[in-house]
């Protein structure tokens, strides 16, 4: 009897001592599992006369019920105990305003792609989207960009691992692949816009190794080198939210379009400021050109008939002269000050109606 008291005594205080679910669960092993302190009491019942069984028998049963009883009462316990702390460590006060400094603002590169795409979308393109991580073929090959090309070499572009059969993934260089990629999937008319992160390996004020580009393409069977300007012109004007721009196209080279140019707006930089529409100097902003023929025949379509042209421009480097930003590094510290000085409202959209920066 003394013996039965001791044990239900010292299993009953360790119950209690339990700091959670995982350590009550090693107790009620020990104590009630097949080869438990509790169960081999009754594994001995065999060997007692029938009179000293059914007493000894009724004991273990009783203080095996009360054992477990305890076992339960203090898993919900631990269980309310648990759920307690939690909802302390995880409570908000929704009631509380926010810190003003702490205001969440627009990047100037997630607002300068906004307004892109506001005067684009006006002009009736479509967005298409493709892989950070591209194929040499759509990055370089069927842009008729040969394999002697510097823009193919170790020094410019981030390329993976190579696969066993030696061909190599990379970080697209350009968002030009997408241009590809869409051409391979769709009939002519195209009309799309293409905004997304490209890669290089250049870094100093204007550059730098991660950047933002925005591409455009047109393909049919009647678009021409002056449907282009007027494009570029209308996108300018809006973009910078002048009444004019005086636009020139200087002849140059990119292996995916024949003929290709340079495109400048006239601008004035004898002040603190670049002031575009106005002066006697000129600005760079992107490249163009008509398609290559050969670019349309390897993407499967006939460049007999068909024909089209494409522009590529630096999201950040528009932003940089939009906003005034004078170090393109900037754009990439994540400086809450920096933030707070050129970022937007995250609620002003960019619209053609109502303004595009206001």
């Amino acid at each position: 009897m003394q013996n039965l008291e001791t044990t239900e005594r010292d299993a009953l205080t360790r119950i209690d001592a339990a700091l959670d679910e995982g350590a009550l669960e090693a107790i009620r092993i020990e104590l009630l599992g097949k080869k438990g302190s509790i169960s081999e009491l009754l594994k001995g019942l065999g060997a007692l006369s029938p009179d000293e069984r059914k007493t000894f028998g009724a004991q273990v049963n009783a203080m095996r019920d009360r054992v477990s009883a305890r076992l339960a009462d203090r898993k919900t316990q631990l269980g309310d105990m648990a759920m307690e702390a939690r909802l302390a460590s995880e409570r908000v006060d929704v009631t509380l305003s926010p810190r003003p400094e702490l205001s969440g603002r627009i990047h100037p590169v997630s607002q300068i792609l906004d307004e892109a795409i506001a005067i684009f979308a006006d002009m009736g393109f479509s967005i298409a989207e493709g892989p950070d991580i591209e194929l040499d073929d759509y990055n370089f090959t069927r842009l008729n960009i040969p394999p002697e090309h510097p823009a193919r070499q170790m020094h410019d572009t981030f390329y993976l691992k190579p696969k066993p059969d030696g061909s190599r993934h990379l970080l697209r260089t350009h968002t030009s692949p997408v241009q590809v990629r869409t051409m391979l999937a769709q009939k002519p008319p195209i009309r799309i816009i293409v905004p997304g992160r490209v890669y290089r390996m250049d870094s100093d004020q204007t550059h730098t190794p991660m950047f933002h580009q925005i591409e455009g393409l047109v393909i049919d069977e009647s678009a021409h080198m002056g449907h282009l300007k007027w494009i570029l012109e209308e996108f300018c004007r809006a973009l910078f939210e002048v009444p004019k721009v005086e636009m020139r196209l200087r002849p140059s080279h990119f292996p995916f379009t024949e003929p290709s140019a340079e495109v400048d707006i006239r601008c004035d930089r004898s002040g603190a400021e670049i002031k575009l529409g106005q002066g006697n100097d000129w600005l760079e902003i992107l490249g163009c050109g008509m398609v290559h023929p050969k670019v349309i025949e390897m993407c499967g379509h006939d460049p007999a008939k068909y024909q089209g042209f494409a522009w590529g421009m630096g999201l950040d480097r528009l932003a940089m002269l939009k906003y005034g930003a004078p170090d393109l590094r900037a754009f990439f510290d994540a400086d809450i000050r920096w933030l707070k000085h050129y970022g937007f409202a995250a609620l002003d959209v960019p619209s053609l109606a109502g303004g595009l920066s206001r």
